[in-house]
């Protein structure tokens, strides 16, 4: 391993502390929902204003929680004193590795970045790829010691913290937690970038509390993630949300695996670059948006595709919300209505109760996700490796 590998691996973790499944949900009800009363979280727990306030104080005790301000709540009765979640009492690793580029950040409890790293890879070899991100680590501690985990997300299966297939870095049979964790001294969660955008927006995001909840990410790939009954769907083999080859049009173009007419033969990135002989996608977003017609009938075409995905997923599930996101978005900007005649399509009720949020695009996001998904894997006691 590099110099920068044992340098992460000589500083000291800051423990999670060991919590009772009753104080991990009043703290998830005050992370996910904001500063509420105890009012509030008693009625939605169902428990007494005893028990709440034994489980509080475990929470005051551990630095997680803390008062601040009154609000009224209700319209009748007095304000009540707000529980807060307090950030700054843990920090949290994320990184998102791309097949040349790593982006790393550093969150609070509440996933907020304080700070970031972004750098090319040296190497695609998995050795060289983990003793960057402990070099990167270690930068990042010398401001944050207290770096309670990590989390890493990648394109790609991962099952149980190893990533069996990567196509952007080639990867396979590749145990990433237990390497990272070793290379670092943190305790380490990895998954699927989308799988953890996905739990990330539905924490902290735009689908923040929500029972259901679909997001859509295009650009390089097409990314599917689904959210119901207020839980991740994770999938019987870590390929959960697939959608790349819905067939939008069976006369339509073949795509890089033979499937004729299928989205991925129109939406991705490369497929509109292809379609118009562009220099690359920031070329074919140019011509689209000074209104070259070829560009506009891809641009329009790929649209309607995304239209077809987005409403068909709708179908069966039935979301309180779609969130749209990824670095293809410009299509969105110039396409927007052969994307609301694709929904109208395929989506079987009223179009207009679709509610369709498009967030903003930044690789940072990404990373951001890795945080979130290591605070997931601290609060709700699931198995990280520790080096």
């Amino acid at each position: 391993m590099s110099s920068g590998t044992r340098q992460g691996r000589a500083q000291a973790v800051a423990p999670w502390p060991q919590l009772p499944e009753a104080a991990r949900q009043v703290l998830l009800e005050v992370l996910v929902h904001g500063p509420i009363s105890r009012a509030e979280i008693a009625a939605r727990l169902q428990v007494s204003r005893p028990t709440l306030s034994r489980i509080t104080r475990q929470l005051f005790d551990d630095g997680l929680l803390a008062e601040g301000g009154t609000q009224l709540r209700s319209t009748t009765g007095r304000p009540s004193e707000l529980l807060h979640v307090n950030g700054a009492a843990r920090h949290f690793f994320g990184v998102k590795l791309t097949g040349d580029h790593l982006y790393a950040v550093v969150t609070d409890l509440n996933a907020e970045v304080v700070a970031s790293i972004n750098t090319p890879l040296r190497s695609a070899d998995v050795t060289e790829v983990v003793g960057q991100i402990a070099e990167v680590a270690s930068a990042l501690r010398t401001t944050f010691p207290d770096l309670t985990a990590a989390g890493v997300t990648l394109a790609g299966t991962v099952r149980a913290g190893s990533v069996h297939g990567s196509a952007y870095l080639h990867w396979s049979g590749v145990p990433l937690a237990d390497l990272v964790a070793e290379a670092t001294g943190l305790p380490t969660a990895v998954d699927n970038d989308v799988q953890a955008l996905t739990a990330a927006e539905h924490w902290f995001g735009a689908g923040a509390g929500l029972r259901s909840l679909v997001l859509v990410t295009i650009g390089v790939g097409i990314g599917c993630g689904l959210v119901l009954n207020g839980e991740l769907v994770e999938g019987a083999h870590g390929t959960a949300g697939r959608a790349a080859h819905l067939v939008v049009d069976q006369s339509g173009p073949v795509c890089d695996l033979g499937h004729r007419g299928c989205a991925a033969s129109y939406l991705l990135n490369e497929s509109i670059v292809r379609a118009l002989g562009a220099a690359d996608y920031a070329d074919a977003v140019a011509r689209a948006r000074a209104g070259e017609p070829a560009a506009r009938r891809v641009f329009g075409d790929a649209g309607f595709a995304l239209g077809i995905i987005i409403g068909t997923v709708a179908n069966l599930v039935d979301p309180q919300k779609v969130v749209l996101t990824g670095d293809g978005l410009p299509l969105y900007e110039v396409a927007a209505d052969r994307v609301r005649e694709g929904i109208g399509k395929s989506y079987e009720p009223d179009p207009a109760q679709l509610d369709l949020d498009v967030q903003a695009f930044d690789f940072g996001e990404w990373a951001r996700s890795g945080a979130a998904l290591a605070i997931r894997a601290a609060l709700t006691g699931r198995t990280v490796s520790v080096g």
